[in-house]
């Protein structure tokens, strides 16, 4: 058909009715696609205006561990603390807000950021693997320590664990890059940020074909879009406004812009209860190195992740990660950037990924019980929409040392465990929990929380399990069986050194007959309180709740922290009321700290964006029992492990002074403590099912292992003896009778008391004489906490067949103690 013919008939159809109408319509419609473009792009212009102002992580709070201190002398290699700087945040160039810092050749240069903990830099010189001089920029001073940064635990962000560390273009190595755009976009640097026929294809796909693989947009520009603004969400609902803002994005950021916004956000992955994002974080996490410092293949590895994170999973799918690796590798070759030498030794490189840390360097359950910690104490704060800095008290030293611990202990456990399965009739194997908690023994601060053996498997926090803590509970029955000393109303005065008779025994309570029984039905006759508590003796504990009285040793566990669920019972001796390990581990900051109970919240501080402190914590202490009954009880506690159930511990050579208590219930329980550091490990089934291995075996390796690591570190190095407080006496006892010990005597042992309460009868087994009465003494003031209480002096006598001691009053005179004499000292003040 001619031209103008055509042009004629078109001219003739547009002055028709229906060409104008068909006109009109075309023009209302363009001009509300027009109007409705309009709108949606000004909005998502205004969203994106407002996230890039701030920068796209600017309201994520995060969650940091303690400081680590440095101090001269300390061996220290500048690649680990660089490692170490990294993991909190720093770079090696002027880039990030928490600082940067320097390698030299003798030392590594230190420069905080805006939001750093601690404002003042310093150079680190090093020399011969130790730190030789600390050097403060500030002022150029010389200084014998410093904090180092404390290390990123978690970002709350969006209700989730997310961990991202920040990058820029220039720190993005040239061969990530490559595999990125390999892998992702391969014409990012030449488009315009989207694809029409990416979006036509995933139309065809998702709602023509039904295909049940959702096809997803093909551009780094676009997934920015949809993962850093538009969530996760699939659909054709999302096209739209995620082109918007593609288009919005590629006008207001340059590419090497984009680039570094997609590689600090995209998601690449899990562990544990955490979401890794970003490719710097991820080459922490599987490789445990610097993003600069990744290899070809390792290149390979990150770049095909994004695909799929949990199918190429390089941890649990190692053979799928791999074959993504290779195909990465192969389009890296085809695309020109590798050869295909390169490609061949690459693609036959081993897969190398290391979970060394992983789960340690989370904490997946320290964060659990610090965002508890927020959500009940702080609900006023935006925590996930405002940039708050939370401080805890985590010690990742002490961390990975937990987890090490707990690994290499509950294999030991499981192969017990199931070797001795069939002697129970059982061939059913199931998986040991394990809980550990350590609390820094000065101010009773959580230094490391293991809740479970794998996060992925149990979110179920074990340290905050309710379970019987059997014989671990016995320390506080003895605690508030030396506090007689102190009540006037006491019926009965014991000592270390009293003795009871441990045989078959029924107690009655209530009415009703209770017939407990020692491990494996083995009785020793008569035997010390000392003795009782450390080979973990049943009967004579309940002998010497009864004696004290049940309510009296209720009333203690509550002094000390326990639960108001523990009844004044005869079980309560054993430890048949439920607690939890924390529970434990606070009760027993008592023992190391003269009587006073100690609490300390798991946040150190929180910091708002600005910097302010909105938020600073100190340790509760609050006087719980009497200095030298804690005394009393520690050194008791320390028997354990010299000759009773916890002789593991010396036997394998740690010899710092220590002490500690065996458990088992149900369940296999070991606490104990230095003078820095306090431990409660827990083992046992989730089902409740009786565990069968005793606490010696399964809890105190665990244990043993963990403090062994520990006190290496040089905070914790300078463990010293527990001083006895004002109050305290020695004397020389027979080891069986409990009496003062006679030249006669077999085994004589020094033994702790009360000043007052210290033997005055002379062995009446090995030696002569009889009842002796001992110097008069004033009594020490008592703690606030037991102020009512005064003090009473009393003899033991030997309880060889009667079931409770008896007890003579002595009236105290003027408080001068002697030294300890031996009973020769003694006759010749009973002759003067």
């Amino acid at each position: 058909m001619p031209i103008k013919l055509r042009r004629s008939l078109f001219a003739r159809f547009l002055l028709s009715p229906f060409g104008k109408i068909t006109v009109l319509a075309v023009a209302m419609l363009a001009t509300v696609g027009v109007g409705v473009f309009t709108f949606y792009y000004v909005k998502y212009a205004r969203l994106i205006e407002e996230k890039l102002r701030d920068g796209p992580f600017a309201n994520t709070s995060t969650i940091y561990a303690a400081p680590r201190q440095v101090n001269v002398g300390d061996g220290a290699d500048a690649e680990e603390l660089a490692a170490y700087l990294r993991r909190s945040g720093y770079t090696e160039s002027n880039t990030s807000r928490a600082g940067w810092y320097r390698v030299r050749p003798d030392a590594i240069e230190i420069n905080p950021g805006p939001d750093a903990y601690d404002p003042e830099g310093a150079v680190l010189k090093i020399e011969g693997g130790r730190v030789t001089e600390i050097i403060s920029l500030a002022d150029h001073t010389p200084r014998t320590q410093y904090q180092l940064e404390p290390e990123l635990i978690s970002n709350l962000f969006d209700s989730k664990r997310e961990k991202r560390r920040i990058v820029h273009f220039n720190e993005i190595p040239r061969v990530l890059v490559s595999a990125v755009l390999s892998a992702e976009d391969k014409h990012f640097f030449e488009h315009n940020g989207f694809d029409p026929i990416g979006i036509v294809r995933a139309v065809w796909a998702d709602y023509v074909r039904r295909s049940k693989r959702l096809e997803g947009a093909s551009t780094l520009t676009q997934q920015l879009a949809r993962t850093l603004w538009l969530g996760q969400e699939r659909g054709w609902q999302r096209k739209l406004p995620e082109t918007l803002i593609t288009l919005h994005l590629e006008q207001k950021l340059n590419k090497q812009q984009i680039f570094e916004y997609y590689a600090d956000d995209i998601y690449v992955g899990s562990q544990g209860s955490f979401r890794i994002h970003g490719f710097a974080e991820a080459a922490e996490v599987y490789f445990g190195k610097d993003l600069r410092q990744i290899t070809l293949p390792e290149a390979a590895l990150l770049a095909g992740l994004p695909q799929g994170p949990g199918v190429y999973d390089p941890f649990r799918h190692p053979d799928r990660a791999t074959s993504r690796r290779n195909i990465v590798l192969r389009a890296m070759r085809e695309n020109g950037y590798i050869n295909e030498h390169e490609y061949q030794e690459a693609a036959a490189s081993p897969l190398k990924v290391t979970r060394e840390a992983v789960e340690s360097s989370d904490a997946p359950y320290f964060v659990d019980l610090v965002t508890d910690n927020l959500q009940t104490k702080f609900p006023d704060l935006d925590l996930q929409g405002n940039s708050y800095r939370v401080y805890t008290t985590l010690d990742m030293t002490l961390q990975r040392d937990a987890v090490d611990a707990v690994r290499k202990g509950i294999v030991e456990t499981d192969q017990q465990w199931k070797a001795r399965s069939k002697k129970y009739g059982t061939d059913e194997f199931p998986l040991a929990q394990v809980a550990l908690v350590a609390l820094d023994a000065e101010t009773g601060a959580p230094l490391a929380i293991v809740g479970g053996r794998r996060y992925g498997d149990s979110q179920l926090d074990h340290v905050l399990a309710k379970r019987q803590p059997g014989s671990s509970f016995k320390p506080i029955v003895y605690t508030a069986a030396l506090s007689s000393a102190l009540d006037p109303n006491a019926r009965t005065v014991l000592t270390p050194a009293t003795t009871v008779v441990d045989e078959p025994t029924t107690f009655w309570f209530d009415e009703k007959p209770y017939e407990p029984a020692d491990f494996e039905s083995k009785y020793s006759g008569t035997v010390t309180l000392r003795q009782a508590l450390a080979h973990s003796m049943n009967i004579p504990a309940v002998k010497v709740a009864e004696m004290v009285g049940y309510d009296k040793v209720a009333q203690t566990a509550r002094k000390m922290g326990l639960n108001l669920d523990i009844k004044p019972t005869p079980s309560i001796a054993l430890g048949a009321y439920e607690v939890t390990p924390l529970e434990i581990a606070r009760a027993y900051t008592v023992f190391p700290n003269g009587g006073d109970l100690l609490n300390a919240s798991f946040i150190r501080s929180i910091r708002n964006r600005q910097g302010g402190t909105v938020f600073s914590s100190q340790p509760e202490r609050t006087p719980a029992i009497d200095p030298r009954v804690a005394y009393l009880v520690e050194q008791m506690m320390e028997e354990v492990l010299r000759s009773g159930t916890g002789a593991r511990v010396r036997a394998s050579g740690f010899s710092l002074p220590a002490a500690g208590k065996t458990g088992t219930s149900r369940d296999g329980w070991f606490a104990g403590f230095t003078s820095k550091v306090i431990c409660v490990v827990w083992v046992g089934f989730d089902d409740n099912r009786d565990f069968k291995l005793e606490g010696a075996r399964s809890a105190l390796p665990i244990w043993l292992e963990f403090m062994r690591h520990a006190h290496q570190h040089r905070q914790y190095r300078d463990v010293h003896a527990f001083e006895p407080p004002d109050g305290i006496v020695t004397a020389e006892i027979d080891a069986e009778t409990g009496e003062l010990a006679t030249p006669s005597c077999p085994k004589i042992r020094t033994e702790v008391f009360i000043a007052g309460t210290q033997p005055v009868q002379a062995c009446h087994l090995h030696g002569r004489g009889g009842v002796t009465q001992v110097a008069g003494w004033e009594p020490v003031q008592s703690q606030p906490a037991v102020s009512d209480s005064r003090p009473v002096v009393a003899e033991a006598r030997p309880a060889a067949r009667s079931k409770t001691p008896q007890s003579i009053p002595v009236t105290p005179t003027p408080q001068e103690q002697p030294k300890p004499k031996g009973i020769f000292g003694h006759l010749r003040d009973l002759f003067k």
